[in-house]
């Protein structure tokens, strides 16, 4: 799905050490306890649009207070319930995954494409639309919450290219393999 003049279609996560994506009620406030966007500016400077599911939308339209100055370029949400009141900062789509991910990288240009959303990744996964899932593993034990897929989903290969750490946290990038 990749070229040379393209960028990638990358699954980006911050995960809890026993797996989860989100605890419990999808709160996701732990994540800022460890990063920040200046974390690792590089991945935010490569990319060029992102992908959201509505349930992650939501999460973080209810996180506004505490959000990031990330700029990850056009945000695009993929949604059955487009909100009644548009948001001006967000494209919502009710297409499929594959038309979603087109448009969306339209938009990306020759940058990255970022998917987040347990849901929408586990699609884009599942319908071999992903080149690399990039994990932000932060020392916590959640017990309970949102799994970084779902159990019911296919094995998925993946290739490690690269890890890094920088304080607590560890950061691990697979290539999927097709």
């Amino acid at each position: 799905m990749t070229d040379a003049s393209t960028g990638k279609v990358v699954v980006n996560r911050a995960m809890s050490l026993d797996g989860f994506i989100a605890g419990p009620g999808h709160s996701m406030d732990w994540i800022f306890e460890h990063m920040t966007s200046a974390t690792f500016p590089e991945v935010m400077a490569a990319t060029g649009a992102m992908l959201i599911g509505r349930g992650t939308y939501g999460v973080g339209k209810r996180m506004s207070d505490e959000a990031t100055d990330y700029d990850g370029g056009e945000k695009f949400v993929l949604t059955h319930r487009p909100p009644d009141e548009p948001d001006p900062n967000v494209t919502f789509l009710t297409c499929d995954i594959e038309e979603a991910v087109a448009t969306a990288r339209r938009a990306a240009g020759d940058k990255n494409l970022e998917i987040l959303g347990a849901d929408v990744a586990a699609q884009c996964l599942q319908r071999g639309l992903v080149d690399e899932i990039l994990v932000y593993v932060l020392p916590v034990l959640l017990g309970d919450g949102v799994r970084f897929t779902p159990p019911s989903r296919d094995r998925i290969d993946l290739e490690p290219c690269s890890n890094v750490q920088s304080g607590g946290v560890t950061v691990l990038r697979f290539h999927v393999r097709k």
